[in-house]
């Protein structure tokens, strides 16, 4: 009695096995519209990455065109002050982005871009630290400026 029964297990796994087997076959899973769907999505995150890049790319030499004012106002001083805040805020933004990539990254899906955007990260932390140490650190130091006027005689 207990053969009838096992008969009967290893009949409906054959049916199962079978049935699906037979899905597979038809299965359009891996067809080539899915697959060019599949790849235009990642051309579409590649694009949107590298226009995030970009972006970035800008703020940064915005801001390193800002380390060569002069003679700032307290209140430009204030906003200088306030503009370092901000850019503080969006590295950090910007650093948990990267972190949430590092699967795609890992995996060999835009390995390139995501290069290129963690190294203009890493430039934006660059940027606002000097602006602060040209404008708020540097200029306490009596050697900076020494320096500095000493540079201004040149011009």
């Amino acid at each position: 009695m207990e053969c009838l029964t096992h008969k009967g297990e290893i009949q409906a796994t054959f049916d199962n096995v079978r049935s699906i087997s037979f899905n597979e076959k038809r299965s359009s899973f891996l067809d080539e519209d899915a697959i060019n769907s599949f790849l235009d999505r990642i051309l579409v995150f590649k694009n949107e990455l590298n226009a995030k890049t970009e972006r970035i790319i800008d703020i940064n030499n915005k801001l390193e065109n800002i380390t060569w004012y002069s003679d700032l106002n307290d209140d430009s001083l204030m906003l200088l002050n306030d503009l370092i805040s901000v850019a503080k805020d969006l590295h950090s933004s910007l650093v948990r982005q990267y972190v949430k990539l590092s699967f795609i990254k890992n995996k060999g899906v835009a390995k390139s871009e995501i290069k290129d955007f963690k190294r203009t990260i890493d430039e934006l932390r660059e940027a606002y630290n000097d602006l602060d140490s040209v404008f708020f650190s540097l200029p306490e130091m009596p050697e900076f400026i020494e320096t500095t006027k000493k540079l201004s005689l040149v011009s």
